[in-house]
C-alpha cells in the first residue's frame, strides 16, 4: 500500500477511535445526562459497528498499537451491548394472565386514523397509549372506530399523552406532582383480579433542551421507585438504552420489553419520511416485575414520525 494512502487510513481511523472513545467515556461516566453529548450517545449501536470496522482497517494495517487501543474499545462496547441481544427471563406459565398494551406518537394528530384503528383490531390491544394528540385526532380516531374498540380512555391533548381502553380505567389524571415538560397521563386497570397502573410517557427531546429531557427522566424514575411491582410505563422516551437517564429509570425496577425478549435494538425513529428507515430507538414498553413481557413488536403507520410499539404482557408472581 502507498504511504500516502496508509497514512490518510490511519488518520481516519485514529479520528474514528477519538469520538468512539468520547462516547464510551461519556456511558461509563453518565456525561450524557443532561448534556449535548445525550445527541450522539443515541446512536452508540452506530459507534460500535464502526469501531469494529475500524479495528478490521487497523489489523490489515499492521498498526498494532493503534488496534490494541480499537481492541480495548470493542470489548468494552460489545460488554454494553450484547446482553440486551439474549433473553432474559423465566418461562411464563401457560395461564398467566395477559395484557396487550401498544403506543404510538400521533405526530401532532397527523397519523392515519384508521391504520391506526386496524393495528389496535389486528394486535387486540387492550391498552393504548398515544402522544402528540389533538382535538382533531381524537374525534378521527373515534369516527374510524375506536370509540367502540376502546370505549375507556384518560384524554389529556393538552398534556402530549392519553390512553386508551378496551378495559375500564381506574384513577386517572396526570401526575402533576412530578416535575416535566408534559405531565404525564396515568390510569390503572384490572387483570386477574390484580390492578396495573399505566404511565402513558412522553418526555421533552434532548435537542431541545437535554436539560429539562434529564429532569423529565429523572421525573419518571421517582414515579417509578412509587408504582409498585404491577406497573406499564409506555410511550415516546426520546431515549435509547444507553443514555444514562433511561438506565437509571430501569434501575428503579423497570424491565424494558424489547431487551427482555433479546431484541434489544428495535429502532422506532424516523418513520414513513421519505422512505428513510427507522434509525433510533425511542419508543419502549417497561414494566415492573410483576410482569413479563411474552412478545414486541413494531408497526408503521401512515402520518406518524415514530413506529408504534405493540407488547403482551403476562402477570407472574
Amino acid at each position: 500500500m502507498r504511504r500516502p494512502l496508509r497514512t490518510a487510513l490511519q488518520i481516519a481511523c485514529g479520528t474514528a477511535l477519538a469520538g468512539a472513545a468520547t462516547l464510551v467515556a461519556a456511558r461509563a461516566t453518565s456525561w450524557d445526562d443532561g448534556t449535548w453529548l445525550a445527541m450522539p450517545m443515541a446512536g452508540f449501536p452506530y459507534a460500535v459497528a464502526g469501531t469494529v470496522v475500524v479495528l478490521v482497517v487497523l489489523l490489515a494495517l499492521r498498526s498494532w498499537w493503534v488496534a490494541a487501543v480499537a481492541a480495548v474499545l470493542v470489548v468494552t462496547e460489545l460488554a454494553w451491548m450484547v446482553p440486551r441481544f439474549v433473553p432474559d427471563r423465566e418461562p411464563v406459565p401457560a395461564g398467566a394472565p395477559r395484557l396487550r398494551v401498544a403506543t404510538s406518537n400521533a405526530h401532532v394528530g397527523a397519523v392515519d386514523p384508521e391504520a391506526l384503528v386496524r393495528l389496535v383490531r389486528a394486535e387486540r390491544v387492550d391498552v393504548l397509549a398515544m402522544e402528540e394528540m389533538t382535538p382533531k385526532a381524537i374525534a378521527a380516531l373515534d369516527k374510524a372506530g375506536l370509540a367502540e374498540l376502546m370505549p375507556h380512555r384518560e384524554l389529556h391533548p393538552e398534556s402530549d399523552s392519553s390512553l386508551y381502553s378496551r378495559l375500564p380505567l381506574t384513577g386517572g389524571g396526570l401526575l402533576r406532582g412530578r416535575a416535566t415538560v408534559w405531565p404525564q397521563t396515568t390510569a390503572a386497570v384490572k387483570v386477574g383480579g390484580r390492578t396495573v397502573r399505566l404511565v402513558a410517557v412522553h418526555t421533552l427531546y434532548p435537542l431541545g433542551d437535554a436539560r429539562r429531557w434529564a429532569r423529565d427522566m429523572r421525573a419518571l424514575r421517582e414515579e417509578a421507585v412509587d408504582s409498585g411491582r404491577d406497573t406499564v410505563f409506555l410511550g415516546d422516551f426520546n431515549a435509547t438504552l444507553d443514555h444514562a437517564p433511561m438506565r437509571r429509570l430501569l434501575s428503579a425496577g423497570l424491565t424494558d420489553s424489547h431487551a427482555e425478549l433479546g431484541r434489544g435494538w428495535a429502532p422506532t425513529w424516523p418513520a414513513d419520511a421519505l422512505g428513510m428507515p427507522s434509525l433510533l430507538q425511542l419508543d419502549h414498553v417497561l414494566h415492573g416485575s410483576g410482569l413479563a413481557a411474552v412478545s414486541v413488536s413494531e408497526h408503521t403507520l401512515r402520518g406518524s414520525d415514530h413506529r408504534a410499539v405493540v407488547a403482551e404482557l403476562a402477570l407472574v408472581d
